[in-house]
Formats: C-alpha cells, sequence, structure tokens
C-alpha cells in the first residue's frame, strides 16, 4: 500500500495529514512529532497563553487520528532522511519507508549567544511544556524580563502585566516591532505597554546573561544590571532543516521548495514554518513565514501537492497580534513600499496602505481595538491578491468603502 509520511506534528503536519484524507487518500499516513502531546495550537502560547497554559488547545481530538487512519507517533524525534532508499530512521531506532515525504519541522526559538545552557531562570517560548513553566513563573509582584521587542516578546508582557507581574522588556534596535510595522503603528502600541506599567529599554545591548543565587541577571551596556526571578529570550525562531540538510537538499533560509512545495529531491515536499518559497505576486521573490495561517494553509496545499494536483502557492501573507485589548494585523508584504498611506477608522483604529513605485497597493498594517480592522485588513488582502493600482485618495479618503475600489 501506499505509504505518505509526515514528519513533525505540529500545525501545518496535522492539516496536512486530515487534507490527505479529505482529498481522497485512502493509502497510509503517519505522522511523526517530536514532542509527547498530540498537536495543539501554538498561538495561544503567547496570546495570553501561558495563563492557562495547562491545558493546550488541540488541533483534533486523540480519537480523530485513529478514526481517518492517521497513525500518530508522538514523542520521537527524526534522526536520519535516506532519500535514494526513500527511507527515514527515527529517534527510537525503526525506519519508516515512504513513497512521499514532507517535511514539517517547524522552527526552533534562537538562543541568546553565551547564556547558560539549561538554566530554570533563563528561557524560551516554543512549546507547551515552555509556556507552563512561564505561566508557574508569572506570579504578581515577580519580575520577568524579556529580551527581544518582538511579537512574542510584547505578546507576553501584556499576558504578564494582566497576570501583576513586574516587566522589563530590553531591544537592542532603537524601538520595538522593528522588522515588524512601521513606526506609526510601533508607537502607540509601545506607549500602551508604558501605561500598563511595562518598562521598556531601546537602544541598548546585553554584555552578559547570568544566572545566580536563583535569579537571572542581565548587565547592559550601560552598566546597569537588571535582576528578574526569569529571563525569557524572545530573537527569533530558525528553521528547523538539520535532518533536510543532511540528505543533501538544498537550505536557503530554510528548506528551499518551489511554488508547488516541491523540495530539490523527488517525493519529497517541505512546508509551514521551515521552508523558504517564491510568492509569484512578489516577482518570485523568495520568502519563509512563521505564521499560523501560512502552517495551516501550506499544510491542505502540501496535500494537494503530495497527491500530484499541482496547486500553487498563491495566498498573502497575513499576520495577527493580540495585545491587552488591541489587535494588530498585517497583510502582504511592506518591502520596497515607497507610499504609505494612511485611513482612520474610528477611536484608536487606523491602517497604513505599502505602495510601491508603480502605485501597486502590496501591504497594508492595521492597529485598534478588538477586530476594528479585520474587515478593512481583509479587504486589502483581496486587493493585493488581484495586484491592484487603487486611487491614493480613495485609500485613504474614510468614507470611501474598500469594497468599491475591489469591484473597481
Amino acid at each position: 500500500m501506499v505509504h505518505f509520511v509526515i514528519i513533525g506534528a505540529g500545525e501545518c503536519g496535522a492539516r496536512a495529514a486530515f487534507a490527505l484524507r479529505e482529498k481522497g487518500f485512502a493509502g497510509e499516513i503517519t505522522l511523526v512529532g517530536a514532542e509527547p502531546l498530540h498537536p495543539y495550537e501554538r498561538p495561544p502560547l503567547s496570546k495570553a497563553g501561558p495563563a492557562d497554559a495547562a491545558d493546550p488547545k488541540f488541533i483534533a481530538a486523540a480519537e480523530k487520528y485513529a478514526e481517518n487512519g492517521i497513525q500518530l507517533q508522538t514523542g520521537l524525534e527524526a534522526r536520519d532522511l535516506y532519500t535514494a532508499s526513500k527511507t527515514v530512521t527515527l529517534s527510537d531506532g525503526t525506519t519508516l519507508s515512504y513513497d512521499k515525504l514532507l517535511l514539517a519541522t517547524g522552527a526552533s526559538a534562537r538562543s541568546f549567544p553565551g547564556a547558560p545552557e539549561g538554566s530554570p531562570h533563563i528561557r524560551a517560548l516554543r512549546t507547551h511544556q515552555d509556556a507552563v513553566v512561564l505561566r508557574n513563573a508569572m506570579k504578581p509582584g515577580r519580575h520577568i524580563a524579556i529580551i527581544g521587542g518582538g511579537f512574542i516578546g510584547l505578546e507576553l508582557a501584556a499576558t504578564a502585566r494582566l497576570l501583576g507581574v513586574d516587566v522589563t522588556v530590553i531591544e537592542g534596535l532603537e524601538r520595538v516591532l522593528k522588522r515588524g510595522v512601521p513606526e506609526e503603528i510601533a508607537h502607540p502600541l509601545a506607549e500602551r505597554h508604558r501605561a500598563e506599567g511595562v518598562d521598556i529599554r531601546c537602544g541598548v545591548s546585553i554584555q552578559a546573561l547570568i544566572e545566580d543565587n536563583g535569579k537571572a541577571r542581565i548587565r547592559l551596556s550601560t552598566g546597569e544590571t537588571i535582576e528578574a526571578d526569569l529571563v525569557l529570550v524572545g530573537i527569533g525562531a530558525r528553521p528547523n532543516v538539520e535532518i533536510a540538510e543532511r540528505a543533501g537538499l538544498e537550505i536557503d533560509n530554510g528548506i528551499a521548495v518551489d511554488t508547488y512545495l516541491q523540495t530539490s529531491t523527488p517525493d519529497v515536499f517541505a512546508a509551514g514554518d521551515c521552508c523558504s518559497f517564491p510568492l509569484s505576486i512578489y516577482g518570485g521573490r523568495r520568502v519563509r513565514l512563521e505564521s499560523w495561517r501560512n502552517a495551516q494553509e501550506q499544510g491542505t496545499l502540501a496535500a494537494a501537492n503530495m497527491l500530484g494536483l499541482e496547486v500553487a502557492i498563491s495566498a498573502v501573507p497575513w499576520f495577527w497580534s493580540d495585545q491587552y485589548d488591541m489587535t494588530l494585523q498585517i497583510s502582504g508584504l511592506a518591502e520596497g513600499a515607497v507610499t504609505h498611506l494612511r485611513r482612520d477608522l474610528g477611536p484608536g483604529a487606523f491602517i497604513l496602505f505599502h505602495l510601491d513605485a508603480d502605485g501597486r497597493l502590496i501591504a497594508a498594517s492595521g492597529i485598534g481595538p478588538g477586530n476594528a480592522v479585520a474587515r478593512d485588513i481583509r479587504l486589502a488582502e483581496m486587493l493585493i491578491a488581484a495586484r491592484a493600482h487603487p486611487d491614493p485618495a480613495a485609500l485613504a479618503a474614510s468614507d470611501v468603502k474598500l469594497k468599491s475600489l475591489l469591484a473597481a
């Protein structure tokens, strides 16, 4: 019988396994995950999730895998891939033969250079177990220091403050979210954090990160030392490409795939956080995305292409972040934009539209309370997908419906 193997039991791998069945695949499916839990959602881990970390949000009930004929093997790592024999060896010594293979190995949190390994007071956030440790540290009156003013760091800062924890955020660049959003959006978000009591330090470097007498200590370039009950290192993630690299697959900021998620080796696909891929709507520019929706969409897309349906990547990148009662949403990729137009949507809510030199809408960034920006970001996403060149004045005019620009 035909056997499809999926390495990585996260969002992407689990979605691919179920999508194979939904698309009529009748062969064997084996889904291998390194964590002991069956697949769960990762966004809640940082988005107010550590408070409820004991109860992960599972993608599907455990019995659903058996009901769909998916052999789920948890607590096992894939060690080596042999593409000539089409086999994968696992950490328990077993060998799996495959007809087609999907690598959905995800990404791992970057560690801070020189930090002591295995310290209970210096942690990162990537797994459910990480979230449990953070939850246990988030007690009123305790102090958490967060290295990195990106999305993960700021989401955890918001969660910690809601739980009564003292928080210091340390960012080496001149402002938070420097690589993520325009300053016009980052500024009100930073001000909200400060109003909630978060101590944000930007433009400072860290000379040393040590553990001492049950505490973590950060020595800054200013000479100041910050003491914390726990330090959260949130300085980005690296794609898990080790097994692909050892097997000789092409690596380019992740496992390199084509527009059908096919790797450089026949019958081996890759999807989700671990892979880089070309986006036709941006001239074939190769990107790697770490987002929940991308993992979902590429899991389904990988399943289709493992079945030979040849469905090309076409989705517009989309990302969101919840902090306090504010939601930030981004659609598209703003790199290369030369014009930035603002549309106000109500109290504390606005969208920035990013146009390239030809006047084409290539991205939109919005922030506001609750779902204030959700509808217009979705319409902007559709305009981006249509490669539209909307009238700049109409984009900025709050009384002009974006839906009318889409119809035009």
